[in-house]
């Protein structure tokens, strides 16, 4: 890890390439020490929170955090706040995150307009990920007038995004309830009709078998899976490919409609994970519409950065891999 004065210079170097980003609303990173000098340093603005993660296991970080929140907090006015999660600690409440400047934490943000319900302390990451920021805005524009199913839905932001440009139905479906209830409130603050907004606390390969059963259509699946997950009802291991998931989910996707694939596994090239997808897009009822990029303030900026993923995510521009499937059903079913 750098000395504090240099560290400080990379982390107001890469805040001053997001000066405009305040034009999309109130969240968004401003510095990842992963791919911009600091290897495990990421600090985030979320409203008036800024939000310190600590991936590292190096007390000589202690500095570099306090430095660059002092700094941070006294170059952006409207920051009242900071939060700082360290991941790697013992404590889950330490994981969750200890207020180390400030008195309260915000309950929501905006993006484009829409607005999202907070926890900040809930779990050990935000609970709303910048890194689909483009999906959020590409489901806002496209899905008005139509019926959406969003699985491994977590804190809901996908649907929720989806609910505010108009969609006529939004499903939110996640194993626990508890991030489910984050993205009701989404709803309700955007005041959105609760009657187009259907939440299935339950297990993916449960949901997904009941919705077959019921004959369920839906003109837009959006698949979000973990790494890796397991239940009695089924297991989610990204290492070993997408393609059963996807399967599960293809006869729920109404003629010509879309299937929302998103791979975050890090250490998965973006050559496989297309390859992966080719397979799938030989068959006439299955093709590659759309890749979906994640933003600059994610994936850091040609003039700040200085490390990459350590597996090469190309065509994808981050590890994070968003790609918009079209689905053509044989038998035309809308």
């Amino acid at each position: 890890m750098q000395d504090p004065s240099s560290a400080l210079t990379l982390i107001i170097n890469a805040v001053v390439q997001r000066q405009s980003l305040n034009q999309i609303g109130d969240a968004w990173r401003l510095f990842n020490g992963f791919y911009e000098g600091l290897p495990g340093l990421v600090f985030d603005r979320y409203g008036s929170a800024l939000v310190i993660f600590n991936h590292t296991q190096n007390d000589n970080v202690d500095e570099i955090i306090t430095e660059g929140m002092r700094w941070v907090l006294d170059t952006i006015d409207d920051l009242e706040s900071a939060l700082l999660k360290h991941r790697g600690a013992p404590e889950v409440w330490k994981k969750n995150g200890v207020l180390i400047s400030g008195r309260e934490l915000p309950r929501s943000v905006s993006e484009y307009g829409v607005h999202y319900a907070l926890d900040l302390q809930l779990n050990q990451d935000a609970g709303f990920y910048l890194d689909t920021r483009n999906l959020r805005r590409w489901l806002h524009g496209q899905l008005g007038g139509k019926r959406v199913l969003n699985t491994f839905a977590y804190t809901g932001s996908l649907g929720v995004a989806a609910g505010a440009g108009g969609a006529a139905r939004v499903v939110q479906t996640d194993l626990s309830e508890k991030f489910l209830e984050i993205a009701r409130k989404s709803w309700e603050i955007n005041q959105l009709d609760p009657e187009r907004c259907e939440i299935l606390p339950d297990d993916f390969f449960r949901v997904a078998r009941r919705l077959r059963n019921e004959n369920r259509l839906f003109d837009c699946v959006i698949l979000d899976p973990p790494f890796f997950s397991a239940t009695d009802a089924g297991r989610v291991d990204l290492t070993r490919g997408m393609t059963p998931l996807i399967n599960k989910v293809r006869p729920l996707v109404a003629h010509e409609g879309w299937l929302v694939v998103i791979n975050n596994a890090l250490y998965l090239p973006g050559a496989d994970f297309m390859a992966e997808l080719a397979a799938l897009c030989e068959s006439e009822y299955l093709s590659l519409a759309e890749l979906i990029p994640v933003p600059p303030d994610v994936t850091g900026y040609p003039e700040t950065v200085v490390d990459r993923p350590p597996a090469d995510p190309a065509p994808f521009n981050h590890p994070t891999k968003i790609a918009i499937l079209r689905v053509t059903r044989k038998d035309k079913k809308k």
